[in-house]
């Protein structure tokens, strides 16, 4: 809740978690109570998810700490943020910690962020509190020896992030149109434009994944890829491609080359390492394309007003 006390002061009491789902796991609700255990509110953003998800998630609701907010549609992450992000504003609090729904977070997560922020010397100017998190795909990763303290970014990953609210109202809203990936990287771009700084901790305090990563061995050297889907590297693609004209101050049209250089070897990668690819390089391309024509919000909604707009008007004109 909103509390009297400096910034740098603030603890648990002071925070609402925001969680978005989309057909969750039935383990949602043992992370949702390891959550509450450090927060004084959690917020549910409900994407469509199913029946049976739904009930899952009523159920949790039941306890008076959670609010469920229910989407009938799957409205993209950055939209969901922002609903989450305006019910914990309504119900008072000052600082919202965004989690993905298969995010596992450490016992004292919410302590670590807030004491990597109370050591931050320009803690009035952050925008974001990052955490640092170990991939669950990738077990074998060596611990990092510098555990204390934080590190400055240029941008972080939304899930394990504390953000201030009063700093929000600033910064603005997530980008909506972006619908689901670089929204976090976005937000942070805009803030550290704004004169706002972005930190995570040295310290792993939550276990997370990034995609479903797959190593493959060529001539000796270790090769990664994230097998993500379809639309998942359409959305790359296109997000890459504005934030590279907004942000990457590039003259003429070299962010549009920049992109597509890029694109090229996302698509050698799906072409050596992962399934479907015929499906995911067309999504890459077409995610490039729509990126340099600045054609934004869900896949294919542009061409679905299109295809309506065009059914109009032959109707229109095929009256007598």
């Amino acid at each position: 809740m909103e509390s009297n006390e400096p910034s740098w002061l603030a603890t648990e009491k002071d925070v609402c978690a925001i969680v978005v789902t989309y057909h969750p796991d039935s383990e949602l609700p043992a992370r949702i109570a390891r959550v509450l255990r450090q927060v004084s509110a959690v917020v549910i953003v409900d994407n469509g998810s199913g029946e049976v998800e739904i009930g899952m998630l009523r159920v949790l609701a039941a306890n008076p700490l959670v609010t469920l907010v229910l989407n009938s549609d799957n409205l993209g992450i950055a939209n969901a943020l922002n609903m989450g992000i305006q019910r914990a504003v309504t119900l008072g609090f000052s600082w919202a910690l965004l989690l993905d729904q298969d995010s596992g977070i450490d016992d004292d997560m919410v302590q670590t962020l807030f004491s990597v922020h109370a050591a931050f010397p320009d803690r009035d100017r952050l925008a974001v509190v990052g955490a640092g998190f170990r991939d669950v795909n990738m077990p074998l990763q060596v611990p990092n020896a510098l555990d204390d303290g934080w590190e400055e970014m240029q941008s972080v990953i939304t899930s394990g992030s504390l953000i201030p609210l009063k700093t929000h109202l600033v910064v603005g809203v997530f980008r909506e149109e972006f619908f689901i990936d670089y929204v976090d990287i976005e937000y942070c771009y805009r803030a550290r434009a704004k004169g706002y700084r972005v930190i995570k901790t040295r310290k792993p305090i939550m276990s997370h994944a990034i995609g479903a990563i797959t190593q493959h061995s060529v001539f000796g050297f270790k090769k990664w890829t994230f097998n993500h889907s379809a639309d998942r590297r359409y959305y790359i693609a296109r997000n890459d491609t504005v934030l590279l004209r907004e942000y990457g101050h590039y003259v003429l049209g070299l962010w549009a080359l920049k992109s597509f250089g890029r694109c090229v070897r996302l698509c050698k990668r799906i072409a050596l390492y992962e399934q479907m690819k015929a499906r995911k390089m067309f999504a890459v391309a077409q995610g490039w394309w729509d990126g340099v024509q600045g054609r934004m919000g869900p896949r294919g909604a542009h061409r679905a007003i299109k295809d309506a707009r065009t059914m109009k008007r032959e109707r229109r004109n095929s009256r007598p």
